[in-house]
Protein backbone atom coordinates (compact mmCIF):
# COMPACT_ATOMS: atom_id res chain seq x y z
CA UNK A 1 0.00 0.00 0.00
CA UNK A 2 1.15 3.44 -0.33
CA UNK A 3 0.26 6.83 0.59
CA UNK A 4 1.17 10.39 -0.74
CA UNK A 5 1.39 13.18 1.53
CA UNK A 6 0.57 16.70 -0.41
CA UNK A 7 0.96 19.32 2.42
CA UNK A 8 2.91 19.91 5.85
CA UNK A 9 0.95 17.68 8.22
CA UNK A 10 2.46 15.92 11.59
CA UNK A 11 5.10 13.35 11.28
CA UNK A 12 3.03 11.14 13.43
CA UNK A 13 0.99 11.05 10.14
CA UNK A 14 4.19 8.83 8.20
CA UNK A 15 5.73 7.49 11.18
CA UNK A 16 2.41 5.88 12.49
CA UNK A 17 1.45 4.79 8.89
CA UNK A 18 4.69 2.93 8.36
CA UNK A 19 4.70 0.19 10.74
CA UNK A 20 2.00 -1.49 9.24
CA UNK A 21 3.69 -1.52 6.01
CA UNK A 22 2.81 1.32 3.63
CA UNK A 23 5.22 3.13 2.45
CA UNK A 24 4.79 6.94 2.21
CA UNK A 25 6.55 9.52 -0.23
CA UNK A 26 5.64 13.23 0.74
CA UNK A 27 5.60 16.10 -2.00
CA UNK A 28 4.47 19.42 -0.75
CA UNK A 29 1.44 21.24 -2.82
CA UNK A 30 2.59 20.06 -6.72
CA UNK A 31 1.08 21.62 -9.30
CA UNK A 32 -1.86 21.05 -10.61
CA UNK A 33 -0.36 18.86 -13.27
CA UNK A 34 2.16 17.22 -11.40
CA UNK A 35 -0.64 15.56 -8.88
CA UNK A 36 -2.99 14.11 -11.57
CA UNK A 37 0.32 12.27 -12.64
CA UNK A 38 0.92 11.40 -9.16
CA UNK A 39 -2.56 10.35 -7.90
CA UNK A 40 -3.02 7.47 -9.85
CA UNK A 41 0.09 5.96 -8.42
CA UNK A 42 -1.05 5.82 -4.84
CA UNK A 43 -3.92 3.84 -2.28
CA UNK A 44 -4.07 6.53 0.16
CA UNK A 45 -4.07 10.44 -0.30
CA UNK A 46 -2.89 13.01 2.68
CA UNK A 47 -3.82 16.75 2.56
CA UNK A 48 -5.22 19.63 4.04
CA UNK A 49 -7.40 22.11 2.37
CA UNK A 50 -5.00 22.61 -0.92
CA UNK A 51 -6.17 22.30 -3.32
CA UNK A 52 -9.36 22.20 -4.77
CA UNK A 53 -10.55 18.62 -5.56
CA UNK A 54 -12.25 19.58 -8.39
CA UNK A 55 -14.59 16.36 -10.75
CA UNK A 56 -11.07 16.23 -12.75
CA UNK A 57 -8.76 15.11 -9.78
CA UNK A 58 -11.11 12.66 -8.42
CA UNK A 59 -11.11 11.41 -11.92
CA UNK A 60 -7.09 10.93 -11.33
CA UNK A 61 -7.54 9.91 -7.93
CA UNK A 62 -10.52 7.28 -8.48
CA UNK A 63 -8.04 5.40 -10.80
CA UNK A 64 -6.47 3.65 -7.24
CA UNK A 65 -7.13 6.18 -4.36
CA UNK A 66 -9.62 4.97 -1.99
CA UNK A 67 -9.35 7.11 0.76
CA UNK A 68 -8.33 10.84 1.10
CA UNK A 69 -6.94 11.78 4.72
CA UNK A 70 -7.82 15.70 5.26
CA UNK A 71 -5.79 16.83 7.82
CA UNK A 72 -8.29 19.29 8.85
CA UNK A 73 -11.59 20.21 9.94
CA UNK A 74 -13.17 21.20 6.32
CA UNK A 75 -14.28 19.76 3.48
CA UNK A 76 -15.61 22.29 1.46
CA UNK A 77 -12.58 21.94 -0.94
CA UNK A 78 -13.39 18.18 -2.56
CA UNK A 79 -16.12 17.60 -4.20
CA UNK A 80 -17.89 15.02 -1.65
CA UNK A 81 -20.62 13.79 -3.53
CA UNK A 82 -18.56 12.62 -6.48
CA UNK A 83 -16.11 11.54 -4.56
CA UNK A 84 -18.89 9.22 -3.03
CA UNK A 85 -19.68 8.32 -6.39
CA UNK A 86 -16.65 7.34 -7.52
CA UNK A 87 -15.83 5.23 -3.97
CA UNK A 88 -13.26 7.73 -2.50
CA UNK A 89 -13.74 7.86 1.06
CA UNK A 90 -12.86 11.15 2.57
CA UNK A 91 -11.68 11.08 6.14
CA UNK A 92 -11.49 14.63 7.71
CA UNK A 93 -10.64 15.58 11.39
CA UNK A 94 -13.22 17.79 13.20
CA UNK A 95 -12.54 19.47 16.23
CA UNK A 96 -9.48 18.48 17.23
CA UNK A 97 -7.77 22.12 16.98
CA UNK A 98 -10.24 23.62 18.94
CA UNK A 99 -7.92 24.95 21.59
CA UNK A 100 -5.44 25.81 19.15
CA UNK A 101 -8.19 28.10 17.31
CA UNK A 102 -9.91 28.99 20.42
CA UNK A 103 -6.07 30.29 22.22
CA UNK A 104 -5.73 32.72 18.97
CA UNK A 105 -8.91 34.07 18.97
CA UNK A 106 -8.32 35.43 22.45
CA UNK A 107 -4.87 36.53 21.61
CA UNK A 108 -6.35 38.66 18.74
CA UNK A 109 -8.56 40.07 21.57
CA UNK A 110 -5.59 41.08 23.41
CA UNK A 111 -3.78 42.29 20.39
CA UNK A 112 -6.90 44.60 19.11
CA UNK A 113 -7.25 45.36 23.21
CA UNK A 114 -3.60 46.90 23.78
CA UNK A 115 -3.09 47.92 20.24
CA UNK A 116 0.46 45.70 20.66
CA UNK A 117 0.83 45.18 17.03
CA UNK A 118 1.04 48.72 16.38
CA UNK A 119 2.92 49.71 19.50
CA UNK A 120 5.46 47.25 18.19
CA UNK A 121 5.60 48.09 14.63
CA UNK A 122 6.24 51.90 15.82
CA UNK A 123 8.67 51.19 18.43
CA UNK A 124 10.83 48.81 16.34
CA UNK A 125 10.46 50.48 12.61
CA UNK A 126 10.60 54.10 13.86
CA UNK A 127 12.16 54.25 17.15
CA UNK A 128 9.33 56.23 18.92
CA UNK A 129 8.62 55.19 22.74
CA UNK A 130 5.16 56.83 23.71
CA UNK A 131 3.67 55.10 26.36
CA UNK A 132 0.77 57.15 26.90
CA UNK A 133 -0.27 56.51 23.25
CA UNK A 134 -1.38 53.38 23.59
CA UNK A 135 -4.13 53.62 26.54
CA UNK A 136 -6.39 50.37 26.17
CA UNK A 137 -8.69 47.76 27.20
CA UNK A 138 -8.94 45.17 29.40
CA UNK A 139 -10.99 42.03 28.56
CA UNK A 140 -12.01 41.67 32.17
CA UNK A 141 -15.32 43.19 33.09
CA UNK A 142 -16.41 43.16 28.79
CA UNK A 143 -18.69 41.35 27.20
CA UNK A 144 -18.03 38.88 24.66
CA UNK A 145 -20.72 37.78 21.89
CA UNK A 146 -19.71 34.34 20.39
CA UNK A 147 -21.34 33.29 17.10
CA UNK A 148 -21.37 29.86 17.16
CA UNK A 149 -21.31 27.59 19.64
CA UNK A 150 -19.53 24.22 19.14
CA UNK A 151 -16.61 22.97 20.08
CA UNK A 152 -14.46 25.83 19.15
CA UNK A 153 -16.55 28.53 20.69
CA UNK A 154 -17.25 26.91 23.93
CA UNK A 155 -13.36 26.49 24.47
CA UNK A 156 -13.59 30.16 23.35
CA UNK A 157 -15.96 31.62 26.28
CA UNK A 158 -14.16 29.22 29.15
CA UNK A 159 -11.07 31.01 28.21
CA UNK A 160 -12.53 34.53 27.97
CA UNK A 161 -14.55 33.98 31.61
CA UNK A 162 -10.81 33.09 32.91
CA UNK A 163 -10.76 36.80 31.91
CA UNK A 164 -13.75 37.89 33.76
CA UNK A 165 -15.27 37.98 30.94
CA UNK A 166 -19.01 37.82 30.45
CA UNK A 167 -19.81 35.09 27.27
CA UNK A 168 -23.41 35.09 25.36
CA UNK A 169 -24.09 33.05 22.36
CA UNK A 170 -25.81 33.09 19.06
CA UNK A 171 -26.46 30.07 17.81
CA UNK A 172 -29.57 28.55 16.02
CA UNK A 173 -28.56 24.83 17.03
CA UNK A 174 -27.97 24.52 20.94
CA UNK A 175 -30.53 25.12 23.60
CA UNK A 176 -30.59 27.66 26.34
CA UNK A 177 -29.63 24.81 28.94
CA UNK A 178 -26.25 23.77 27.46
CA UNK A 179 -25.47 27.21 27.39
CA UNK A 180 -26.17 28.26 30.39
CA UNK A 181 -24.41 24.87 31.95
CA UNK A 182 -21.64 26.62 30.68
CA UNK A 183 -22.20 30.53 32.73
CA UNK A 184 -23.49 31.34 29.14
CA UNK A 185 -26.84 33.31 28.41
CA UNK A 186 -28.16 32.29 24.84
CA UNK A 187 -29.52 35.06 22.75
CA UNK A 188 -31.91 33.86 19.90
CA UNK A 189 -31.49 36.77 17.72
CA UNK A 190 -27.94 37.93 16.17
CA UNK A 191 -28.81 41.87 16.18
CA UNK A 192 -29.41 41.98 19.91
CA UNK A 193 -26.38 39.99 20.45
CA UNK A 194 -24.05 42.25 18.06
CA UNK A 195 -25.58 45.00 20.18
CA UNK A 196 -25.15 43.91 23.51
CA UNK A 197 -21.35 42.95 22.98
CA UNK A 198 -18.11 44.41 23.60
CA UNK A 199 -16.62 41.89 21.27
CA UNK A 200 -17.85 39.76 18.68
CA UNK A 201 -16.23 36.26 17.86
CA UNK A 202 -17.29 33.91 14.68
CA UNK A 203 -16.97 30.18 15.34
CA UNK A 204 -19.65 28.96 12.46
CA UNK A 205 -19.07 26.93 9.46
CA UNK A 206 -19.23 28.63 6.27
CA UNK A 207 -22.50 27.44 4.57
CA UNK A 208 -24.96 28.93 2.18
CA UNK A 209 -26.84 30.29 5.77
CA UNK A 210 -24.02 32.09 7.33
CA UNK A 211 -22.19 33.69 4.58
CA UNK A 212 -22.70 37.09 4.51
CA UNK A 213 -24.18 36.86 8.09
CA UNK A 214 -21.91 39.95 9.47
CA UNK A 215 -23.18 42.59 7.37
CA UNK A 216 -23.88 46.47 7.31
CA UNK A 217 -26.99 45.74 9.59
CA UNK A 218 -25.11 44.39 11.96
CA UNK A 219 -22.18 46.48 11.80
CA UNK A 220 -25.28 49.21 12.46
CA UNK A 221 -26.05 47.78 15.59
CA UNK A 222 -22.56 47.52 17.04
CA UNK A 223 -21.37 49.09 20.05
CA UNK A 224 -19.16 52.14 19.17
CA UNK A 225 -15.96 50.99 20.09
CA UNK A 226 -16.48 47.31 19.74
CA UNK A 227 -13.92 44.72 18.65
CA UNK A 228 -15.01 42.31 15.65
CA UNK A 229 -13.03 38.93 15.21
CA UNK A 230 -13.24 36.22 12.71
CA UNK A 231 -10.91 32.68 12.99
CA UNK A 232 -13.14 30.83 11.19
CA UNK A 233 -13.95 31.02 7.62
CA UNK A 234 -12.89 33.75 5.31
CA UNK A 235 -16.22 35.30 4.09
CA UNK A 236 -18.64 34.82 6.91
CA UNK A 237 -17.96 38.98 7.84
CA UNK A 238 -18.87 41.12 5.08
CA UNK A 239 -15.26 42.56 4.55
CA UNK A 240 -16.68 46.06 2.80
CA UNK A 241 -18.97 46.36 5.52
CA UNK A 242 -16.20 45.63 8.21
CA UNK A 243 -13.90 48.33 6.12
CA UNK A 244 -16.38 51.13 6.29
CA UNK A 245 -17.40 50.45 9.48
CA UNK A 246 -13.83 50.27 10.61
CA UNK A 247 -13.18 53.64 8.60
CA UNK A 248 -16.12 55.49 10.09
CA UNK A 249 -14.96 54.44 13.64
CA UNK A 250 -17.81 52.60 14.52
CA UNK A 251 -15.72 49.93 15.91
CA UNK A 252 -12.52 49.94 16.84
CA UNK A 253 -11.07 46.52 15.64
CA UNK A 254 -11.48 43.70 13.27
CA UNK A 255 -9.03 40.59 13.20
CA UNK A 256 -8.92 37.81 11.03
CA UNK A 257 -7.45 34.89 10.59
CA UNK A 258 -9.52 34.09 7.28
CA UNK A 259 -10.07 35.95 3.90
CA UNK A 260 -13.06 36.09 1.43
CA UNK A 261 -10.41 35.12 -1.34
CA UNK A 262 -7.40 32.89 0.34
CA UNK A 263 -9.03 29.85 -1.64
CA UNK A 264 -8.77 30.08 -5.49
CA UNK A 265 -9.61 27.27 -7.92
CA UNK A 266 -6.30 26.05 -7.99
CA UNK A 267 -5.62 26.61 -4.15
CA UNK A 268 -2.89 28.43 -2.47
CA UNK A 269 0.99 27.32 -2.59
CA UNK A 270 3.48 28.66 -0.07
CA UNK A 271 4.21 32.62 -0.22
CA UNK A 272 1.37 32.66 -2.19
CA UNK A 273 0.19 36.56 -2.86
CA UNK A 274 -3.67 38.22 -1.76
CA UNK A 275 -4.74 41.31 -1.52
CA UNK A 276 -7.46 43.22 0.32
CA UNK A 277 -8.39 47.10 0.73
CA UNK A 278 -8.36 46.11 4.37
CA UNK A 279 -4.57 46.09 4.51
CA UNK A 280 -3.23 48.75 5.66
CA UNK A 281 -6.34 50.31 7.31
CA UNK A 282 -5.55 51.28 11.09
CA UNK A 283 -7.21 48.34 14.05
CA UNK A 284 -6.78 45.77 11.36
CA UNK A 285 -4.56 42.92 11.88
CA UNK A 286 -4.76 39.40 9.81
CA UNK A 287 -2.64 36.08 10.02
CA UNK A 288 -2.41 33.51 7.32
CA UNK A 289 -4.98 31.22 8.49
CA UNK A 290 -2.87 29.70 11.23
CA UNK A 291 -5.82 29.21 13.97
CA UNK A 292 -5.54 25.26 13.64
CA UNK A 293 -1.71 25.28 13.12
CA UNK A 294 0.18 24.18 16.53
CA UNK A 295 2.36 21.59 16.92
CA UNK A 296 0.33 20.10 19.42
CA UNK A 297 -3.02 20.33 17.01
CA UNK A 298 -0.82 18.54 14.14
CA UNK A 299 0.34 15.62 16.58
CA UNK A 300 -3.48 15.06 17.97
CA UNK A 301 -4.83 15.31 14.17
CA UNK A 302 -1.64 13.08 13.18
CA UNK A 303 -2.85 10.52 15.37
CA UNK A 304 -5.95 10.36 15.18
CA UNK A 305 -6.05 9.97 10.74
CA UNK A 306 -3.57 7.13 11.35
CA UNK A 307 -6.29 5.45 13.22
CA UNK A 308 -8.65 5.89 10.89
CA UNK A 309 -6.62 5.25 7.81
CA UNK A 310 -5.56 1.80 9.72
CA UNK A 311 -9.12 1.27 10.80
CA UNK A 312 -10.60 2.01 7.10
CA UNK A 313 -7.91 -0.53 5.37
CA UNK A 314 -7.85 -3.12 8.28
CA UNK A 315 -4.23 -2.59 8.49
CA UNK A 316 -2.25 -4.66 10.52
CA UNK A 317 1.16 -4.43 12.47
Amino acid sequence: MKALIIDRVSPLVASGLRPYGVEVDTEILPVRERLMKLLPQYDLLVMRADPKMDRELLDAAAERVKMIAVCSAGTKHIDLAYAEQLGITVQNAPGINFNAVAELTISKMLDLSRMTITANNEVQQEGVWNKYKYTGHELGGHVLGIVGYGKIGRRVGKLAQAFDMTTLAYDPYVTAAECAALDTELVRDLDELVGRCDYISIHTPMTPETKGMISFRQFERMKTGAIVINCARGGIVDEAAAMETLKSGKIKGFGLDVLSGELTGKGLSDNARLASPLFGQEGFIISPYIGGITYEAYDGIGEFIVSKVAAFYSLTK
